[in-house]
């Protein structure tokens, strides 16, 4: 096995075919395809479903796909480290976050401190930001009430509790919270399944025996907030991501002990990717409230 031929690999995997690849790589496209052709002989693998012009990555290839990116990262880490000196932070940061609203501001001060790097941020439940963190299809991750794991290296946020949001209107005038019993007079509308704002508030329901039941399920925190906004019934969100919407009045929980811990996340092996490095940094240099806002 040559380093040519996993480098060969992993740009026709990286960039969805052998003629993108050669023109990333500034080689033939028959160069490229020999390469990768000579690593499957080599270790009597198929790599590639080649289809056409068009080509899918095998089991194996799916396998190997994943340990070439921790290879060439480790590379590139080896290379920032060695210009350390000279090199400023470059490349992109792949934020996918629960809520964004916890990061914003650390966001905006690594883009004034790394004026050359480039951010991109989505969205997902902590199950989702965990599984893109694994897959290595995200940098830093942020989530609420993480379980540790050994192959995970986290750094607090700050801790909000969970709150009802409504529909202006909605509730009674004069009603200005709620217990976990009253909740079930009104149609609930929980998040999907992986939400850990769902599952907290499941789990306090059940330290008090209460059972509650969604008359919605709503994928996502932005479509469940505008599903209450229509008036359809009470959802749940941390009292940090509650925002700013005139159509939407807070509804505090009473009688339980319901909080988020929001958490940044990456993966430990990872801990020296320049981005991560940098973004960490800044992170670390803010008050744990003002990482928040």
């Amino acid at each position: 096995m040559r380093y040519s031929q996993l480098r060969a690999f992993h740009n026709v995997a990286r960039h969805g075919g052998f003629s993108r690849a050669a023109e990333a790589l500034n080689q033939t496209q028959p160069s490229l395809s020999d390469q990768v052709r000579k690593l499957e002989q080599a270790h009597d693998t198929l790599l590639f479903f080649r289809d056409h012009r068009t080509v899918r990555l095998t089991e194996a290839g799916e396998g190997l796909y994943q340990l070439t990116q921790r290879f060439f990262e480790v590379e590139d880490t080896i290379d920032d480290y060695l210009g350390r000196s000279r090199a400023a932070v470059r490349g992109t940061l792949r934020v996918v976050a629960d809520s964004a609203m916890h990061v914003i501001g650390a966001i905006g001060r690594f883009r004034q401190a790394h004026p050359e790097a480039f951010v991109t941020v989505q969205t997902g439940n902590t199950e989702e930001v965990l599984r893109r963190l694994r897959h290595y299809e995200a940098d830093i991750g942020v989530v609420g009430n993480l379980d540790p794991a050994p192959d995970l290296e986290t750094f607090d946020l700050g801790r909000t509790p969970i709150i009802g949001i409504a529909a202006q209107g909605l509730l009674p005038r004069g009603v200005r919270s709620l217990s976990f019993q009253q909740f079930n007079d009104w149609p609930l509308i929980f998040r999907e399944q992986g939400s850990r704002t769902r599952a907290n508030l499941e789990a306090a329901a059940a330290r008090m025996d209460v059972r509650l039941s969604p008359v919605i399920e709503v994928d996502g925190r932005e479509a469940m907030r505008e599903v209450v906004a229509s008036g359809a019934g009470i959802g749940f969100v941390s009292e940090a991501e509650f925002g700013h919407d005139t159509r939407l009045v807070r509804v505090p929980v009473t009688g339980g002990d319901l909080f988020m811990q929001e958490t940044l996340v990456h993966m430990a092996m990872r801990r020296d990717v320049p981005v991560i490095r940098a973004f960490k940094r800044v992170v670390q240099g803010m008050d744990t409230g003002t990482a928040t806002v």
